[in-house]
Protein backbone atom coordinates (compact mmCIF):
# COMPACT_ATOMS: atom_id res chain seq x y z
CA UNK A 1 0.00 0.00 0.00
CA UNK A 2 1.18 3.56 -0.71
CA UNK A 3 1.92 5.88 2.14
CA UNK A 4 -0.99 6.52 4.50
CA UNK A 5 -2.50 9.92 3.85
CA UNK A 6 -4.40 9.96 7.12
CA UNK A 7 -4.46 7.75 10.17
CA UNK A 8 -7.46 5.41 10.21
CA UNK A 9 -9.06 7.45 12.98
CA UNK A 10 -8.88 10.71 11.01
CA UNK A 11 -10.22 9.02 7.86
CA UNK A 12 -13.04 7.59 9.95
CA UNK A 13 -13.94 11.01 11.37
CA UNK A 14 -14.03 12.52 7.86
CA UNK A 15 -16.28 9.71 6.65
CA UNK A 16 -18.67 9.98 9.61
CA UNK A 17 -18.90 13.78 9.28
CA UNK A 18 -19.65 13.51 5.56
CA UNK A 19 -22.19 10.75 6.18
CA UNK A 20 -23.97 12.83 8.80
CA UNK A 21 -24.33 16.02 6.76
CA UNK A 22 -25.36 14.12 3.62
CA UNK A 23 -27.91 12.17 5.66
CA UNK A 24 -29.32 15.45 6.96
CA UNK A 25 -29.75 16.71 3.39
CA UNK A 26 -31.45 13.48 2.33
CA UNK A 27 -33.79 13.46 5.33
CA UNK A 28 -34.72 17.12 4.80
CA UNK A 29 -35.56 16.44 1.16
CA UNK A 30 -37.72 13.52 2.29
CA UNK A 31 -39.60 15.85 4.64
CA UNK A 32 -40.12 18.35 1.81
CA UNK A 33 -41.44 15.51 -0.38
CA UNK A 34 -43.81 14.50 2.45
CA UNK A 35 -42.26 11.05 2.97
CA UNK A 36 -43.16 9.02 6.05
CA UNK A 37 -40.66 8.10 8.75
CA UNK A 38 -39.47 5.03 6.82
CA UNK A 39 -39.00 7.10 3.67
CA UNK A 40 -37.03 9.69 5.63
CA UNK A 41 -34.71 6.97 6.97
CA UNK A 42 -34.26 5.37 3.53
CA UNK A 43 -33.43 8.66 1.84
CA UNK A 44 -30.99 9.54 4.62
CA UNK A 45 -29.20 6.18 4.24
CA UNK A 46 -29.09 6.31 0.43
CA UNK A 47 -27.78 9.87 0.36
CA UNK A 48 -25.18 9.27 3.05
CA UNK A 49 -23.79 5.93 1.92
CA UNK A 50 -24.28 5.81 -1.86
CA UNK A 51 -21.10 7.62 -2.91
CA UNK A 52 -18.86 5.91 -0.37
CA UNK A 53 -20.27 2.50 -1.27
CA UNK A 54 -19.41 3.08 -4.93
CA UNK A 55 -15.90 4.25 -4.00
CA UNK A 56 -15.19 1.24 -1.82
CA UNK A 57 -16.35 -1.20 -4.48
CA UNK A 58 -14.12 0.43 -7.11
CA UNK A 59 -10.97 0.51 -4.98
CA UNK A 60 -11.53 -3.02 -3.69
CA UNK A 61 -12.23 -2.08 -0.09
CA UNK A 62 -14.64 -4.99 0.37
CA UNK A 63 -16.84 -5.57 2.11
CA UNK A 64 -17.55 -1.82 1.97
CA UNK A 65 -17.25 0.17 5.18
CA UNK A 66 -21.02 0.77 5.12
CA UNK A 67 -21.48 -2.95 5.88
CA UNK A 68 -18.64 -3.48 8.34
CA UNK A 69 -18.83 -0.39 10.56
CA UNK A 70 -22.04 -0.04 12.55
CA UNK A 71 -21.39 3.67 12.93
CA UNK A 72 -21.69 4.14 9.17
CA UNK A 73 -25.16 2.60 9.22
CA UNK A 74 -26.42 4.19 12.45
CA UNK A 75 -25.25 7.76 11.73
CA UNK A 76 -27.84 8.34 8.96
CA UNK A 77 -30.54 6.96 11.24
CA UNK A 78 -29.55 9.44 13.95
CA UNK A 79 -29.67 12.25 11.38
CA UNK A 80 -33.07 11.04 10.16
CA UNK A 81 -34.37 10.99 13.74
CA UNK A 82 -33.16 14.54 14.37
CA UNK A 83 -34.79 15.79 11.18
CA UNK A 84 -38.02 13.90 11.93
CA UNK A 85 -38.48 15.79 15.19
CA UNK A 86 -36.57 19.04 14.67
CA UNK A 87 -36.89 19.98 10.99
CA UNK A 88 -37.89 23.56 10.12
CA UNK A 89 -41.18 24.29 8.43
CA UNK A 90 -41.45 22.49 5.12
CA UNK A 91 -41.42 25.63 3.00
CA UNK A 92 -38.04 26.59 4.47
CA UNK A 93 -36.24 23.27 4.11
CA UNK A 94 -34.87 23.69 0.58
CA UNK A 95 -32.19 26.13 1.71
CA UNK A 96 -31.19 23.78 4.52
CA UNK A 97 -31.04 20.84 2.10
CA UNK A 98 -28.69 22.80 -0.17
CA UNK A 99 -26.41 23.95 2.66
CA UNK A 100 -26.01 20.47 4.15
CA UNK A 101 -25.56 19.00 0.69
CA UNK A 102 -22.79 21.53 0.00
CA UNK A 103 -21.10 20.59 3.28
CA UNK A 104 -21.27 16.90 2.40
CA UNK A 105 -19.92 17.66 -1.06
CA UNK A 106 -16.84 19.30 0.45
CA UNK A 107 -16.21 16.58 3.01
CA UNK A 108 -16.71 13.64 0.67
CA UNK A 109 -14.67 14.94 -2.26
CA UNK A 110 -11.70 15.15 0.12
CA UNK A 111 -12.34 11.89 1.99
CA UNK A 112 -12.96 10.01 -1.26
CA UNK A 113 -9.80 11.28 -2.91
CA UNK A 114 -7.55 10.51 0.05
CA UNK A 115 -8.95 7.01 0.58
CA UNK A 116 -8.62 6.14 -3.12
CA UNK A 117 -5.01 7.35 -3.10
CA UNK A 118 -4.29 5.39 0.04
CA UNK A 119 -5.48 2.26 -1.77
CA UNK A 120 -2.94 2.71 -4.52
CA UNK A 121 -4.73 4.70 -7.22
CA UNK A 122 -2.97 7.48 -9.10
CA UNK A 123 -3.71 11.14 -8.53
CA UNK A 124 -6.12 11.55 -11.44
CA UNK A 125 -8.03 8.37 -10.64
CA UNK A 126 -8.15 9.32 -6.96
CA UNK A 127 -9.57 12.76 -7.73
CA UNK A 128 -12.14 11.19 -10.04
CA UNK A 129 -13.25 8.82 -7.30
CA UNK A 130 -13.34 11.77 -4.91
CA UNK A 131 -15.81 13.40 -7.27
CA UNK A 132 -17.87 10.20 -7.53
CA UNK A 133 -17.90 9.87 -3.74
CA UNK A 134 -19.13 13.44 -3.39
CA UNK A 135 -21.90 13.40 -5.99
CA UNK A 136 -22.98 9.73 -5.90
CA UNK A 137 -25.21 9.99 -2.84
CA UNK A 138 -26.90 13.14 -4.12
CA UNK A 139 -27.63 11.50 -7.47
CA UNK A 140 -29.18 8.47 -5.77
CA UNK A 141 -31.14 10.74 -3.42
CA UNK A 142 -32.71 12.62 -6.32
CA UNK A 143 -33.54 9.40 -8.19
CA UNK A 144 -35.24 7.84 -5.15
CA UNK A 145 -37.12 11.11 -4.56
CA UNK A 146 -38.31 10.99 -8.19
CA UNK A 147 -36.37 14.05 -9.31
CA UNK A 148 -33.96 14.49 -12.20
CA UNK A 149 -30.50 14.52 -10.55
CA UNK A 150 -29.12 18.03 -10.12
CA UNK A 151 -25.82 16.76 -11.51
CA UNK A 152 -27.20 16.53 -15.05
CA UNK A 153 -29.70 19.40 -15.14
CA UNK A 154 -28.66 22.42 -17.20
CA UNK A 155 -30.97 24.69 -15.19
CA UNK A 156 -29.30 23.91 -11.86
CA UNK A 157 -26.34 25.70 -10.32
CA UNK A 158 -22.86 24.19 -10.47
CA UNK A 159 -22.73 20.96 -8.47
CA UNK A 160 -19.91 18.76 -9.71
CA UNK A 161 -17.44 21.58 -10.40
CA UNK A 162 -16.95 22.50 -6.70
CA UNK A 163 -16.27 18.83 -5.92
CA UNK A 164 -13.80 18.64 -8.81
CA UNK A 165 -11.99 21.69 -7.45
CA UNK A 166 -11.83 20.26 -3.93
CA UNK A 167 -10.60 16.88 -5.16
CA UNK A 168 -8.03 18.58 -7.40
CA UNK A 169 -6.66 20.59 -4.48
CA UNK A 170 -6.17 17.35 -2.55
CA UNK A 171 -4.49 15.71 -5.54
CA UNK A 172 -2.09 18.65 -5.95
CA UNK A 173 -1.27 18.59 -2.25
CA UNK A 174 -0.57 14.86 -2.48
CA UNK A 175 1.64 15.45 -5.51
CA UNK A 176 3.80 17.94 -3.62
CA UNK A 177 3.58 16.17 -0.25
CA UNK A 178 1.71 19.11 1.25
CA UNK A 179 -1.45 17.42 2.51
CA UNK A 180 -2.05 18.19 6.17
CA UNK A 181 -4.83 19.41 8.41
CA UNK A 182 -4.69 22.95 7.03
CA UNK A 183 -4.67 22.03 3.35
CA UNK A 184 -7.38 19.43 3.95
CA UNK A 185 -9.53 22.08 5.58
CA UNK A 186 -8.79 24.42 2.67
CA UNK A 187 -9.99 21.83 0.15
CA UNK A 188 -13.19 21.15 2.11
CA UNK A 189 -13.99 24.83 2.62
CA UNK A 190 -13.18 25.71 -1.00
CA UNK A 191 -15.59 23.12 -2.37
CA UNK A 192 -18.24 24.12 0.18
CA UNK A 193 -17.95 27.84 -0.51
CA UNK A 194 -17.88 27.38 -4.29
CA UNK A 195 -21.09 25.41 -4.09
CA UNK A 196 -22.74 28.06 -1.91
CA UNK A 197 -21.58 30.84 -4.26
CA UNK A 198 -22.87 28.88 -7.25
CA UNK A 199 -26.27 28.69 -5.57
CA UNK A 200 -26.19 32.35 -4.54
CA UNK A 201 -25.20 33.73 -7.94
CA UNK A 202 -26.65 30.93 -10.09
CA UNK A 203 -23.40 29.91 -11.74
CA UNK A 204 -24.03 27.26 -14.38
CA UNK A 205 -21.92 25.24 -16.77
CA UNK A 206 -22.12 26.16 -20.47
CA UNK A 207 -24.21 24.06 -22.80
CA UNK A 208 -23.38 22.96 -26.34
CA UNK A 209 -21.76 25.67 -28.50
CA UNK A 210 -24.09 27.36 -31.00
CA UNK A 211 -27.01 25.37 -29.69
CA UNK A 212 -30.12 25.85 -31.83
CA UNK A 213 -32.81 23.75 -30.20
CA UNK A 214 -35.09 25.43 -27.66
CA UNK A 215 -36.80 22.18 -26.69
CA UNK A 216 -35.49 22.21 -23.13
CA UNK A 217 -36.63 25.75 -22.46
CA UNK A 218 -40.02 25.11 -24.06
CA UNK A 219 -40.48 21.97 -22.00
CA UNK A 220 -39.65 23.88 -18.83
Amino acid sequence: MLHDVFTPSVQHVLDIAGIFVFAISGALLAVRKNFDVFGIAVLAEVTALGGGLFRDLVIGAVPPAAFTDLGYFLTPLVAALLVFFLHPQVERTQFAVNVFDAAGLGLFCVAGTTKAYDYGLGLTASATLGLATAVGGGVLRDIVANEVPSLVRWDRDLYAVPAIVGASIVALCLRYDALNGYTTGLAIVTAFVLRLLAMRYHWRAPRAWNRRSAAAEDAA
